[in-house]
C-alpha cells in the first residue's frame, strides 16, 4: 500500500486527528441545515371549498360569513320550495367551491347541509361532485343520507346500499330502515326485507313508502301511481316500472331525471304590466337602473287608481334598490313610498343591510335566502325582496338581484 493510502486510512480510521475547524460547516451552511426543507401542511377541506360545479363567483365569496347563519339557513333549503329566482340564487352560491365562513372546517354536518340543499334545489350533480369527496360518510348520519339519497337519485342502487351498510353510527333511524329493507329486497333477501320493513313502518308509518315497498316485496298486485319525493321513492318506483313521467317530482328527483346543469329561470320582460315595463326590459339586459327610469317609477307610483298605485311604488323601490347616493329630492320621494314593510324579523333586516354595505356576498346570500324560504314558492313580499335586492346588488351579486327583482315585477297585477 503506498504511503498516501496508508496516511488517508489513518485519518478516516482516527476522526479526531482532524482539525476542529475542519469539522465545523461552512459560514451560512449551520443556517441552511436549521432551516431544512420547509414543510406546510395543507387544510383540510371544509364544508364548502369543494366545488360542485363552476359558478364564476369569486375565492372571497365566504369571506366575513357566519358559520352560525350557514348553519341555521342550509337545513331550510334543504327543507323548502323557493321560488324560481331563489333556487337559482340558491344553486350558485352553494355549487361554488370556495372557502367556507370560519369554523366550517371539519363540519360534516354543514356539508351534507349544502349537498342536500343542492339536491332539493334541483342541482344533483353539483351535491354529487361535493359528496364524492366528502370524509368521514361512514361516521356521519347526516353526511350518510345525503351520500345514499344523490346514489339513489343517479340510479346508483349498489353505491346507495354501501353506504347504509358501512354506516357506523345512526343506523336505526327510520331512513336506514327503510333503505336497508330495500336494499334486501334488491339482493333477494325478502324474509330479511320484510322484517326490516314492518320495523320501519311501526317506528314511523309512511303511506307511499309502505305502498311502493309492499309491491317490491310481494311482487305482484298493484303499487299504485309513482312516488317521486326523493331519492328512495324514486328507486321504489323506477324498480317497479312505474310511470314516471306521470308523477309530480320534487326538484331533486326532477333534476335527477334530466341532464345536464339546472338552467336558469325563463324571466320574460314582456310580461310586466304597461307602466312598469321599461324597468324590466332594463333589468333583463342587464343595463344600469339610470335615473330616468327611477323618475318613471316613481310617476307611476303617483297614479290616482289605487293597483296601479301600489303596482308603481312597488316598481319604484325596486329601481331605488339599485340606485347610487339619492338627491335630497329623490329622497323626498322615496320617503313618501308607502308600501308595508316585509315580513322578516328587523334583527335579519338589518344584519341583511350591513352585509350589503360591507359587501360580504355570501353573508348576504345567505340571510336573503333565508327569508326567501320563509316565504316558499311565491317569493318574498315586496317589502322583503327590495331589501334582498338591495343587499344582493351591494354585496356584487347582481345578476341574481336583477333576477330576484324581475321575478317580483313580473308578478305585479
Amino acid at each position: 500500500m503506498s504511503r498516501l493510502a496508508c496516511l488517508l486510512a489513518a485519518l478516516v480510521l482516527a476522526g479526531s486527528v482532524i482539525p476542529a475547524a475542519a469539522q465545523q460547516p461552512a459560514p451560512g451552511a449551520a443556517a441552511g441545515a436549521d432551516r431544512g426543507v420547509e414543510v406546510s401542511t395543507l387544510a383540510a377541506p371544509d364544508a364548502f371549498s369543494t366545488p360542485g360545479r363552476d359558478t364564476g363567483l369569486p375565492p372571497t365569496l365566504w369571506r366575513g360569513a357566519s358559520v352560525r347563519t350557514a348553519q341555521t339557513v342550509l337545513p331550510l333549503l334543504a327543507a323548502r320550495t323557493l321560488s324560481p329566482a331563489a333556487a337559482a340564487l340558491a344553486r350558485r352560491v352553494l355549487a361554488a367551491g370556495a372557502p367556507g365562513p370560519q369554523g366550517a372546517d371539519q363540519d360534516a354536518a354543514l356539508t351534507a347541509a349544502r349537498a342536500s340543499a343542492l339536491m332539493a334545489q334541483g342541482d344533483a350533480r353539483a351535491a354529487a361532485a361535493i359528496l364524492a369527496r366528502a370524509p368521514g360518510v361512514d361516521r356521519s348520519p347526516e353526511l350518510a343520507h345525503a351520500a345514499a339519497e344523490s346514489a339513489l337519485l343517479a340510479g346508483d342502487d349498489a353505491r346507495a346500499c354501501a353506504v347504509a351498510q358501512g354506516l357506523g353510527a345512526g343506523r336505526d333511524e327510520v331512513y336506514w330502515l327503510r333503505l336497508r329493507a330495500y336494499c334486501q329486497a334488491l339482493a333477494g333477501r325478502l324474509d330479511q326485507a320484510q322484517l326490516t320493513f314492518e320495523l320501519a313502518q311501526a317506528q314511523a308509518k309512511d303511506a307511499p313508502f309502505g305502498r311502493l315497498m309492499s309491491a317490491k316485496l310481494s311482487g305482484s298486485g298493484n303499487p299504485g301511481p309513482a312516488s317521486l319525493r326523493n331519492g328512495l321513492d324514486y328507486a321504489l318506483s323506477r324498480s317497479l316500472g312505474l310511470d314516471l313521467a306521470a308523477a309530480k317530482a320534487s326538484p331533486a328527483v326532477a333534476a335527477a331525471l334530466t341532464s345536464g346543469d339546472p338552467v336558469a329561470p325563463v324571466l320574460d320582460p314582456a310580461g310586466a304590466p304597461a307602466d312598469i315595463a321599461v324597468l324590466a326590459e332594463t333589468l333583463a339586459r342587464g343595463e344600469p337602473v339610470r335615473e330616468a327610469v327611477i323618475q318613471a317609477m316613481l310617476e307611476a307610483a303617483g297614479y290616482p287608481e289605487p293597483k296601479a298605485r301600489a303596482r308603481g311604488q312597488a316598481a319604484a323601490a325596486l329601481a331605488l334598490a339599485f340606485s347610487g347616493p339619492l338627491t335630497a329630492t329623490t329622497r323626498a320621494d322615496l320617503a313618501a313610498l308607502t308600501l308595508p314593510e316585509g315580513k322578516a324579523p328587523v334583527g335579519r333586516d338589518l344584519a341583511l343591510d350591513a352585509a350589503g354595505e360591507q359587501k360580504l356576498m355570501g353573508e348576504a346570500a345567505l340571510l336573503s335566502l333565508w327569508t326567501c324560504a320563509e316565504a316558499g314558492a311565491a317569493g318574498p313580499s315586496i317589502g322583503d325582496r327590495v331589501r334582498i335586492v338591495r343587499a344582493l346588488h351591494l354585496s356584487g351579486l347582481e345578476a341574481d338581484a336583477r333576477a330576484i327583482a324581475l321575478e317580483g315585477l313580473l308578478a305585479l297585477k
